[in-house]
């Protein structure tokens, strides 16, 4: 496998699936999953640095915090949903 795939080993549908799959799940959830996601893009971000390759760290460190904003609105979507959910 390489360093930077074009797919996601172990899913075998198309990224619109998982993009849908990971938006239909409870909010609290996608949060998580745009942290995680943020947190691995900020490691990327990290290790280009460390590296000298300081204008791809500089976007992927920008990218990291757009996610990291976009992980506490969903966290406040989740809250408006929360009372309103089956378990």
């Amino acid at each position: 496998m390489t360093r930077h795939p074009r797919y996601v080993e172990g899913f075998e549908g198309s990224l619109e699936q998982l993009a849908n799959a990971v938006g239909n799940m409870t909010y609290d959830q996608t949060a998580s999953f745009i942290e995680k996601l943020a947190d691995d893009i900020k490691r990327q971000a990290d290790a280009d640095s460390a590296r000298g390759r300081i204008k791809l760290a500089s976007e992927l460190y920008a990218t990291a915090e757009r996610l990291y904003k976009a992980k506490e609105t969903m966290v406040l979507a989740w809250e408006i949903c929360k009372p309103y959910m089956n378990n």
